[in-house]
């Protein structure tokens, strides 16, 4: 689309508006910004774009302080988009890499979706580097997971 070629794409000025707001917080700095800059970029089709963003993110992932806030939701989503950008480059390796990574450190994700949807981005990773055996076992984790997620609700 042509208005997003020319940086009127609505989160493009949130992601600036949170920089200019919030420069100097941590969490903002190497972890929301680069991850949704790089998610922008995996949009816009360009992967290693969004890689070369995440960058800034590596050094600082393992390290989100506990919290409420973090416990919940964000602490791993430089990891989790880095995964993406790996399958969208057809890395299937790499992105394998990123998402056990996720499910490696459960305790930070705490109950963030990415920490059950990383299994199911492991299995398509997993497909796609050729291991069709721990792809399957992926997918069957991912699969029992969302089966008992809520089971209060009707079927």
């Amino acid at each position: 689309m042509r208005w997003r070629s020319r940086g009127f794409f609505p989160c493009h000025a949130i992601a600036n508006d949170i920089e200019k707001r919030f420069g100097e917080d941590t969490s903002a700095r190497f972890s929301y910004l680069p991850a949704l800059r790089a998610r922008l970029a995996l949009n816009d089709g360009e992967p290693l774009k969004a890689l070369d963003l995440l960058q800034i993110a590596a050094l600082y992932e393992l390290g989100t302080p506990r919290s409420a806030i973090h416990g919940n939701f964000g602490a791993l989503y430089p990891v989790y988009v880095r995964g993406e950008a790996y399958l969208t480059a057809h890395e299937g390796a790499k992105a394998a890499v990123e998402f056990q990574k996720i499910l490696d450190h459960r305790g930070i994700v705490v109950s963030d979706p990415i920490g059950v949807l990383a299994h199911l981005q492991l299995g398509r990773a997993l497909v796609l580097s050729g291991d069709k055996a721990k792809a399957t076992a992926a997918y069957q984790d991912f699969l029992k997971l969302w089966r008992d997620a809520d089971q209060e609700s009707p079927s």
